[in-house]
């Protein structure tokens, strides 16, 4: 295969910056304009996958503002996705393409936003995959789901996730996989999946042998102890092409166990070479794709260590990545893909497929801008139906902003620290916690904050608040490992999640060194050190092990914002000191 990817990313490019329809970023498609005219890519192949991830359940347009700290260290260092802001532009020969700035970068965000307004929106990405599909040919086209779709939204946790599964029904989703699509019970996953047009695969999730034996779980294939279908093939016009999926390894670490007690997950990189031969030598397929979970640094690992996978189409660290990137291994190479976040972007991989294997590809990552996009009607009624229940308290106003408010980055952003002074304030704490959650979208500076906001960044099934005495050692301690899970050197050991975010407190991290020795100098506000052997007040939320006795943080965080009405643009972001990293790509000042 070739390097495809890069020529059909600078098509791309040239579209979107010299033609007459972006000439003027405030340029619209009227509701009967030519969708071709934006997505007009050149034909390529015989058979077409279309991939999302990560839309956290966000069915309407949002902003979602990319990161300016996506640290890669190691051999990841100033590798995608870890190249950020200027560098990003740079790096990928888009620098002065605004659209592709606003699409793929945190640089000028807040003008760009006002002048391009949202991205995504389920309606908008129908009338794009619809003409994607229709254009190729239905009968060649695959549409895949990575997951984190059914979380996210206040209207995703009223229904349990079902408003998504219609959505995805509706879209024509083929195959999916998942993640925090298991922070549901058992039951309403099962419930939700038989509701399911799409085939569900994950060969990494297994049935625990006693609930096998004690029929509390029913396995999809009992000998292999698998719980879902590990893999599909599917006929994509003459070829014959195999999808496997990857759930997210670390679920059950990640989040509370108790809500699937029957089920175990892992990375399981052996059972995927097993697997991925016995697929070859059986099926026979002429390309095999992965559809991952795992995260895009566990991913390339896992192109490195697996032979005989054509493709790994990933989510879970929210990366928008305009090319397929290539990793060799043992047999060849395998490229890995990643969709970006909340409906912003669409992956479009045409497959050349000739004698039983791909021999040639282009791979395009396209934007979602809604202000370009005419809405599919059957989709924004289904929405519209979907919401109405919930509109008053979707719409109800409780504060505004000066500032951008985001989440996604390795540290605190500002939607993070409202949380944690709001835990610190309601709950009377000296320090509180927030996990490193990478879900959320973004207000911009004069918006109102909307309980829909709010619900962005809170809206899920362990939401219970508690305020607890720790000791300075466990602060540190959670710290620290917090830390190993981002920037250990092996990818197989980052079980997910960006940094823990942090009130009341200062730190000093270096990410280059082992755990226990990354992190150093925490400050209390008052300027006092944290004593390892003091008692302090901690407030947080969404414990993993065992529910928390408080209120759910929506709660906590709503009255704060009450209480204060406005968030100024003098709002301190709790961003820790960050050492030896000097020049790392992966840091920038947005």
């Amino acid at each position: 295969m070739s390097q495809m990817s890069r020529r059909e990313f600078a098509y791309m490019m040239a579209l979107l910056g010299a033609a007459p329809l972006f000439a003027n970023s405030h340029t619209r498609i009227s509701p009967n304009g030519e969708l071709k005219d934006y997505y007009k890519l050149k034909p390529f192949g015989n058979a077409r996958i279309l991939h999302m991830t990560d839309s956290h359940a966000q069915l309407v347009p949002v902003y979602f503002r990319e990161p300016s700290v996506n640290i890669g260290l190691f051999e990841n260092y100033g590798k995608p996705p870890h190249i950020v802001g200027e560098k990003f532009l740079e790096y990928f020969g888009i620098k002065g393409n605004k659209r592709l700035e606003y699409a793929l970068t945190c640089v000028n965000f807040d003008k760009n936003a006002k002048a391009m307004g949202r991205v995504g929106g389920f309606a908008h990405i129908k009338t794009v995959t619809d003409f994607l599909r229709d254009s190729f040919g239905k009968d060649k086209t695959l549409f895949l789901d990575g997951g984190d779709t059914w979380q996210g939204s206040w209207t995703s946790l009223q229904t349990r996730g079902k408003d998504m599964v219609g959505a995805l029904n509706l879209l024509g989703v083929d195959v999916c996989t998942g993640h925090w699509e298991f922070t549901y019970t058992e039951k309403e996953i099962l419930e939700n999946l038989k509701m399911l047009k799409a085939e569900f695969v994950a060969q990494n999730v297994k049935v625990k042998e006693d609930s096998m034996m004690e029929d509390k779980f029913t396995p999809y294939d009992e000998d292999e102890g698998y719980a879902f279908k590990p893999y599909t093939i599917k006929k994509m016009g003459k070829a014959r092409v195999a999808i496997i999926g990857q759930a997210f390894p670390y679920t059950t670490i990640a989040n509370p166990q108790r809500f699937i007690p029957d089920l175990t997950f892992g990375i399981d990189a052996d059972g995927m070479q097993e697997l991925v031969n016995r697929v070859r030598k059986e099926e026979k397929p002429d390309a095999v794709i992965v559809i991952s979970h795992n995260g895009y640094d566990v991913d390339k690992k896992m192109a490195q260590v697996v032979s005989g996978i054509d493709f790994i189409m990933g989510g879970h660290t929210h990366d928008g990545v305009p090319e397929a990137y290539p990793v060799k291994n043992s047999s060849g190479v395998t490229y890995v893909c990643n969709a970006g976040s909340n409906g912003k972007f669409i992956n479009v991989l045409d497959l050349d497929i000739q004698n039983g294997k791909v021999k040639d590809f282009k791979f395009t990552l396209l934007p979602i801008f809604s202000d370009l996009i005419p809405e599919d009607k059957a989709m924004k009624e289904y929405i519209a139906k979907v919401r109405k229940p919930f509109e008053a308290e979707l719409n109800r106003k409780i504060a505004t902003t000066e500032l951008t408010l985001f989440r996604r980055g390795n540290f605190n952003g500002s939607w993070d620290q409202i949380i944690c002074d709001a835990l610190r304030e309601v709950k009377g704490a000296e320090i509180s916690l927030s996990p490193g959650f990478r879900w959320g979208t973004t207000v911009i500076p004069g918006q109102d904050i909307t309980f829909d906001d709010l619900a962005t960044q809170t809206a899920m099934t362990y939401p219970e608040t508690y305020v607890k005495e720790m000791d300075g050692k466990t602060i540190k301690m959670i710290l620290e490992d917090v830390a190993d899970n981002l920037f250990n050197k092996d990818p197989f050991y980052q079980q997910g999640g960006d940094m823990v975010r942090t009130g009341g407190i200062s730190y000093t991290i270096d990410p280059t060194k082992s755990i226990g020795n990354r992190i150093s100098n925490i400050t209390l506000l008052n300027g006092k050190k944290l004593e390892a052997n003091k008692k302090y007040k901690v407030a947080g939320w969404a414990t993993v092990g065992s529910k928390s006795p408080g209120e759910p943080i929506w709660e906590t965080v709503e009255n704060y914002l009450k209480n204060h009405q406005a968030i100024g643009k003098n709002l301190k972001v709790d961003t820790p000191e960050i050492v030896g990293v000097k020049g790392n790509p992966g840091i920038t000042s947005c």
